[in-house]
């Protein structure tokens, strides 16, 4: 059994891993619960905004959305839901294929979310990037492009 169990440096590989994992999280839910407190705009809100923010003609299918976001599709629908009644986007057939619903920014939404995205920049910048300096960030953000096994599904088209 012993053979079966993992060595010390196993383990400090593990306990090293599990840092990095949960420390991300916390820091992504303080990073995005900032972005709500200035900006006025939940996570996955904030998410789909800043998708359909830098995707070619600020729109974007439904599918898509679901996909790059790893969201179901009752859940995209649901933010869709959302951000349509606060009038940030617009869901309609696409011209090229009828069966396609294409999500698109407003005016308003385009604002909102580039008050987001500035809220989000901010807050990185006091809670990372003057903790441990422009360069640290730039190469760990570096590694996890690097070590990213679905480069593709970026939250970015």
């Amino acid at each position: 059994m012993a053979e079966n169990c993992p060595d010390a440096a196993d383990l400090a590989l593990l306990d090293e891993w599990n840092t990095l994992q949960a420390g991300f999280r916390r820091l992504t839910d303080q990073l995005l619960a900032d972005v709500d407190a200035k900006a006025g705009i939940a996570p996955s809100e904030f998410q789909v905004l800043w998708f359909l923010l830098t995707a070619p003609e600020q729109a974007a299918p439904m599918n898509q959305l679901a996909a790059t976001l790893n969201f179901t599709t009752a859940g995209t629908t649901k933010v869709a839901d959302r951000l349509t009644e606060a009038e940030l986007i617009l869901r309609q057939p696409s011209a090229a294929d009828r069966r396609v619903v294409l999500a698109s920014l407003t005016d308003k939404g385009r604002r909102v979310a580039m008050d987001a995205a500035l809220a989000l920049a901010g807050a990185l910048r006091e809670r990372v990037v003057d903790r441990v300096g422009a360069d640290a960030f730039s190469k760990t953000a570096g590694c996890m492009r690097e070590l990213d096994p679905n480069p593709e599904r970026l939250c970015r088209p």
